[in-house]
């Protein structure tokens, strides 16, 4: 009796271990399959786009005429009559001289020519009668005009003791006061007007830069390739855009030697926010037809190159990309390197995949990844 429930209790055990083994093997089986499940991923289908991009080059304003006042007598500065940022006349009277040396000389001069008058006058009579030689009248004559340019040198000075405005603008920066001793010799000007209704800005291209642009650029003269240019637009040194666009005039006519760049010149018209010697950046803008573009957020770098993931099938194959150009979250890229309209690429998660993983496409926006706030995490 004793060895029949023996064997019945090992049979049962038997039982229970049987059922226990297969439960295990199920779950391994269940996790085994949950494990080999593909991953979901977002992709998109690669596209054309018509997108400006914006070169910014470094820019510096000035007045559209500037004209720098400057002493043409020595002397001593007794009035300042403007101030620094006043709007003045052209012959507004912006400073005086000391003139009361020059009003000595003036003096002086004066009396030689009243003395060379009377020399004339006294000479003529008696030239009439014969009794002196017409040459020493003559003499007499041109000691008079002597003695009267003479006056007239001083009188200049004297008129040129007050300082005046050569233009219509705004004052600059006073450089001298009251007491101060200046002459024409002096490098640094007394100030300058500028008119500023109209400002220019001042910015540069390097010689590959101006080769791309004006080869771009529509005419067959250089005056057809400007007259057709673009307006461009102008960041102040706050960062905000200036409220106006502008218009390239002018383009120099040779490369400087030691900078290796070419000089261009936009007018602006001035709203009274822009200041003769201020500093800003131009914005040339360039527009690309129908270009196809990559969100940068489906990119990545290594060694220095830019990559995305294509998908074949339904693996991943990392592809270079040229990037031509990158116009807010954008990249426009050559579309006869790594990528062509249609493909489809890995809109997401760059950094958690390789290539050759296979993974389940989820076809998104190129919008939904363009407004995404999540540009850390790829």
């Amino acid at each position: 009796m004793k060895k029949k429930n023996l064997i019945l209790s090992l049979l049962a055990l038997a039982s229970l271990a049987g059922l226990y083994s297969c439960g295990n093997d199920e779950a391994k089986a269940e996790n085994a399959q949950a494990n080999t499940t593909t991953p979901v991923y977002p992709v998109l289908e690669i596209s054309r786009k018509t997108v400006t991009a914006y070169n910014a080059y470094p820019a510096t304003i000035e007045g559209s005429v500037n004209s720098a006042v400057r002493a043409k007598v020595s002397g001593y500065i007794t009035n300042v009559l403007v101030q620094e940022g006043e709007e003045v006349k052209k012959g507004q009277l912006l400073f005086q001289l000391e003139t009361e040396s020059l009003s000595q000389d003036a003096q002086a001069a004066k009396a030689n020519v009243n003395a060379a008058q009377v020399e004339v006058d006294k000479l003529k009579p008696l030239v009439e009668k014969n009794i002196i030689s017409e040459v020493q009248l003559e003499t007499a004559k041109a000691k008079l005009q002597q003695a009267k340019s003479g006056y007239n040198s001083i009188a200049a000075n004297i008129g040129y003791a007050q300082i005046k405005s050569p233009v219509d603008g705004v004052v600059g920066k006073i450089n001298y006061r009251k007491g101060a001793l200046v002459s024409q010799q002096d490098q640094t000007p007394l100030t300058q007007v500028s008119s500023i209704e109209e400002i220019f800005a001042n910015f540069s291209m390097n010689e590959k830069e101006f080769l791309d642009f004006m080869s771009e650029s529509k005419g067959n003269s250089t005056s057809e390739k400007i007259d057709s240019l673009p307006k461009v637009q102008l960041v102040m040194a706050n960062g905000k855009n200036y409220e106006l666009e502008g218009k390239i005039e002018t383009i120099s006519g040779s490369i400087d030697e030691q900078t290796g760049t070419v000089n261009f010149r936009a007018k602006f018209k001035n709203t009274g926010l822009l200041r003769n010697g201020s500093t800003g950046t131009i914005r040339v803008p360039k527009t690309y037809e129908k270009a196809l573009v990559v969100p940068a957020l489906s990119t990545y770098e290594r060694q220095g190159s830019t990559f995305v993931y294509k998908l074949k099938g339904d693996s991943l194959v990392s592809s270079a990309i040229s990037i031509l150009n990158e116009v807010k979250k954008l990249y426009v890229v050559d579309e006869n390197d790594g990528v062509k309209e249609g493909d489809l690429i890995l809109a997401q998660g760059t950094s958690k995949v390789r290539p050759g993983m296979k993974i389940e496409p989820k076809k998104v926006s190129l919008d939904s990844i363009t407004n995404s706030f999540d540009q850390v995490f790829k």
